[in-house]
């Protein structure tokens, strides 16, 4: 065999890998775009309960076709505080499960043998996806295209690598070379790093398939190399984890873990197994029982075992689990200086952009909240001429601008991501509402210097105004519930409920004014004071029509 043919074989294995990793990044992101609700609704499913999260993580995983981005994705949500530890570590043995789809598609594409191949079949999917992505007006149409795209593609990928391994198996050097690694250790160590290089162990367990099929390898070389593969797909996990929080990292290191037990009780049992039967039963010779004569189903099928009874062993020790990351990554001692971070959102999550989109609206919801306790602080501040809070009121000011700031460039970078037609409409509103809601403490902002001028003068409002301020608020809270019924739920009903109080609101603070006009005229307040409250009722009835804002965007994305 001459040195053109090796050298086509390598680039062709080159070439198969990049096509099978392409074909999982386009089938994943037009998945989450399709499924971009369900999955929503999904992760917010997230408990206590142990089997909820393994089933959360083992569907999400098999809907994105992708554990490292299921992972990281898990990694923001407890580095934003929004999924426990333990939450974490069950929707990641979920995880582990839902990757092996991928496993089982590369078997079921190499029947075929002398007749119609499946592998050729498949791949006839990449040109209907991609007709269908042309030709398609409808932008969900054009999302199942690429799907259908994503999927043939990787059984165009697969067959490169599959062509390249045939030239390989001709080569006796190539033969004598594998046949001698046959340390399991050793193998699983080869499949981790591979895995860290390529950075997906769906491709590893694709080649490690395509190898065994070609007779380049035996089953149970592709066995050890398979479960190191589940090693190596810490890597993602572990770089995103190590650059977060003290949670995060937990999380990072209870995949880890996690994986490394599994490995390690697979090893330990095959070699006891091996033992007691002086070397004739191993996992190969199992799984060779159990699926005679299919090497490729053999392989994909030890894969799943694997996982599922790795899940079922770890399941149980999970509070152990937990402890032992716990004392990995200690609490310290000292008291650490509190960061400003959003409460919802993190880098990570935009590895699934539905989820992100989803988490962006939670953020919203808790911006607002944070700006309406912030509007009723400052009304307390200028009522009473109680300045207790005023340091607590600055710092949620400051924290309102954070925000509002982190937020702009958040949705920046999300709206670049694949996402379906009302994703987009969302984002495009959520830039708004977000300023909106930054505005509400702007004028809540103006309040407090309202009262700091009445403090300065020794002066304040009279009984009377204070029990129109105290009406004025109860009628804005109605509006902000309002507000955020229509918000959260895209409830209409609620939507135009907040538009009548809103009018109210008006009609309202035009009332004040002209009772501040009779309480000035029987000298009841100075001009100093009235000036102050006629601010203060403009700058609430401005806080109401923002507010407002918020809720009039559902008519843009519902």
């Amino acid at each position: 065999m001459d040195g053109v043919t090796v050298a086509t074989a390598i680039l062709s294995l080159l070439a198969g890998v990049g096509i099978f990793l392409v074909a999982c990044s386009t089938m994943s992101s037009n998945l989450e775009a399709v499924s971009s609700n369900k999955l929503k609704n999904l992760f917010a499913k997230a408990s206590k309960s142990k089997m909820t999260g393994v089933a959360i993580g083992a569907v999400g995983t098999a809907a994105i076709q992708s554990s490292g981005a299921t992972t990281v994705m898990v990694i923001g949500f407890v580095n934003a505080g929004i999924m426990s530890l333990t939450q974490a570590a069950t929707v990641i043995y979920g995880a582990n499960i839902g990757t092996t789809i991928t496993g089982q598609i590369v078997a079921l594409g190499m029947f075929g043998g002398n007749s119609l191949s499946t592998t050729v079949i498949f791949s006839a999917f990449a040109g209907i996806g991609a007709f269908i992505t042309l030709f398609a007006k409808k932008d969900t149409v054009k999302k199942f295209g690429g799907i259908f795209a994503g999927f043939g593609m990787l059984f165009v990928g697969l067959s490169m690598m599959s062509g390249s391994m045939e030239v390989f198996s001709e080569l006796d050097s190539v033969k004598l070379f594998l046949a001698n690694i046959n340390n399991a250790v050793l193998l699983v160590l080869v499949g981790a790093i591979l895995t860290a290089i390529v950075q997906s162990s769906s491709v590893m367990t694709s080649v490690a398939i395509t190898m065994l099929v070609t007779g380049l390898i035996t089953l149970s070389q592709g066995i050890y190399l398979t479960m190191g593969s589940n090693i190596g797909s810490c890597m993602v996990a572990m770089i995103a984890g190590l650059s977060s929080s003290k949670n995060a990292k937990r999380t990072a290191f209870v995949h880890l873990i996690f994986n490394v037990s599994g490995v390690v009780v697979f090893l330990i049992l095959g070699g006891v197994i091996s033992l007691v039967t002086g070397g004739n039963i191993n996992f190969g010779v199992i799984f060779e029982s159990l699926f005679p004569g299919i090497p490729q189903t053999q392989l994909a099928m030890f894969h799943t075992v694997f996982n599922l009874l790795t899940v079922i062993i770890m399941l149980p020790l999970t509070k152990i689990l937990t402890d032992v990351v716990c004392k990995i990554v200690p609490d310290t001692e000292e008291t650490e200086a509190k960061e400003k971070h959003l409460h919802f959102l993190d880098s990570h999550m935009l590895r699934t952009p539905p989820i992100a989109v989803a988490q962006l609206k939670n953020e919203i919801v808790n911006m607002a909240d944070i700006a309406m306790t912030n509007f009723n602080r400052a009304l307390d501040i200028i009522s009473t001429q109680d300045f207790k809070d005023e340091e607590v009121f600055k710092e949620t000011e400051n924290e309102l601008n954070f925000i509002n700031r982190e937020l702009v460039h958040y949705i920046v970078e999300l709206s670049k991501m694949q996402l379906n037609e009302s994703d987009h409409a969302y984002l495009a509103t959520a830039l708004r509402s977000s300023s909106d809601l930054e505005r509400v403490g702007d004028y809540a902002e103006n309040i407090v210097e309202y009262a700091t001028i009445l403090r300065d003068e020794k002066q304040q409002f009279s009984v009377s105004a204070i029990a129109e301020i105290q009406y004025l608020r109860e009628v804005i809270k109605d509006l902000f519930d309002n507000v955020m019924k229509a918000y959260k739920d895209k409830d209409i009903d609620a939507l135009m409920k907040a538009s009548e109080i809103e009018e109210n609101v008006d009609i309202i603070t035009e009332k004040m004014g002209n009772n501040h006009i009779t309480r000035l005229n029987a000298g009841i307040c100075t001009p100093l004071v009235g000036a102050q409250y006629l601010e203060m009722a403009s700058n609430s009835e401005r806080v109401a029509d923002h507010l407002y804002n918020v809720a009039k965007a559902i008519k843009e994305w519902k």
